[in-house]
Order: structure tokens, then sequence, then C-alpha cells
């Protein structure tokens, strides 16, 4: 028997966001929110939110369209929840953002039915970008009846999965900043510029650039150290270790 398949809904596109770390979910909430066609339709910061909200919005008759999903989540790993969606008949897509850069979680991430993947840290034009493509795949397949051949199908893959150039701001380039995130990460406790540089390889300046928008994002926070005299030196730690 063939499943049955809702028609898309006109109007936005809603995304519920699921992430635990409070400040990265109200920034990936408001880049959703900020992306023309599109609505932040919520936030869950574990597995077992993410489930209820979209229960209770496909009871309603307003089911999410798009899950923005972090991977490493308090009460378990992100790809249960794709699993478990598909085991429960929702058809909602799913955007993997994630620091988690291992093949194999790749792999299965693909296995699960995600849609796309987007590593941390990433620009909000990043995220606009992902979100455009995702649009226009929906668009592409809008559509009821038939393909009219294997190139409107083609056409179609290609518009989700062809990647452009990965969007930073200007001056920011994606080694360098995996250079300083990678030093970030692997230091104990708050580091400085000048310390974060050094073992980057760039200059502090540089340095400071790329922490500051690690800061931005959401994956970095700066506080202050107050040595015995003068201004207090600022200092950078990574906001989530070692998670996705």
């Amino acid at each position: 028997m063939n499943p049955v398949v809702r028609p898309w809904r006109s109007g936005p596109i809603e995304v519920l966001v699921v992430e635990d770390d409070p400040v990265a979910a109200d920034a990936h909430t408001r880049y959703v929110s900020r992306t023309p066609g599109f609505r932040a339709a919520g936030t869950a910061h574990t597995l077992a939110a993410a489930l209820r909200f979209l229960e209770r919005t496909r009871a309603a008759g307003t089911p999410v369209d798009l899950v923005l999903l972090d991977l490493h989540l308090p009460d378990g790993h992100g790809l249960r929840l794709c699993r478990a969606l598909r085991a429960a008949g929702h058809e909602t897509d799913i955007i993997a953002v994630t620091s988690a850069r291992e093949l194999a979680t790749v792999r299965q991430a693909v296995s699960a039915g995600v849609v796309q993947y987007l590593l941390k840290p990433f620009s909000a034009a990043a995220l606009h970008e992902r979100l455009d493509r995702y649009a226009r795949y929906r668009d592409s397949l809008a559509r009821s009846g038939e393909a009219t051949g294997q190139d409107e199908v083609d056409q179609a893959f290609a518009v989700l999965r062809t990647a452009e150039r990965s969007t930073l701001p200007k001056g920011l380039s994606a080694p360098t900043l995996e250079a300083v995130a990678a030093v970030l990460r692997a230091a104990d406790g708050s580091i400085s510029a000048a310390t974060a540089g050094a073992a980057a390889g760039v200059s502090r300046i540089t340095a400071r650039r790329y922490l500051e928008h690690l800061v931005d994002v959401g994956l970095a926070a700066r506080e202050p150290r107050y040595g015995q005299v003068g201004r207090p030196e600022l200092c950078y730690r990574a906001r989530r270790p070692d998670r996705g």
C-alpha cells in the first residue's frame, strides 16, 4: 500500500528549533524569523520536549515543516528524534545544526533522512542560504502529479544538495575560524586572544576577530580577567566544549 502524503501547505514554512543551549537557541530563532518565507514556530531544549511539540502541533492541524536540530541533547542524540518522527509518520524535514564532524555521524544523519547538515560555527548568512535552498526545494516539488522526467527530479535534488561557498563575515576565512575554534575547544578554561592567536598561528588582533565571531554565534563567551593593576583583560571560553 502506498503511503498517504499530505500536500504542503501554503504560507510560511513553520520551523522548530531544537537546541539545548539557550543562547544558541535564541540566535537560531532570530535567524529563522529574519528569513522571508519562514516562521519560528517554537523552541525545544530536549528530545522529549521536541516530540511533545511536534505531536501537539500535528494534532492541532498545524504541523511543523522543518526542524533545525542540534545532535547532542541532554536526553539523547538528535538522530533518535529523526527515527522517532519517521516511525510515527511525521513528514517533517530536518536540517542538522551541529558541531559533530564525525563522518560516521554524517552517514547516520543521511540514513535517518536529514536533508541538510550545517556545521557550527556558522554565520546568519550561511543559515539563511540553507533555508533559502530548502524553500526552493519545496517550491520545485509543490505541484501535484508526476515529474516530467529525470531532469525535474535531478533539479529538485540539486537545489537542496549542491553546496555554495559558505558565507562568513567579510575578512573571515573558514580554515582560520576552525583553527581558532579548535584552540578554544581544547583550552582548559578561558584564554586571551593573544594565547589563542599564538596557538592558532595568527596575530592577537586576528584571533580576537574570530573569537568575537564565535561569541556572536553563541559558541563562545567573553569574560574579563582581572589582574593586580590596570584594566581587565578580555578572555574567551568555549560555551559548549566537545558538544554538538
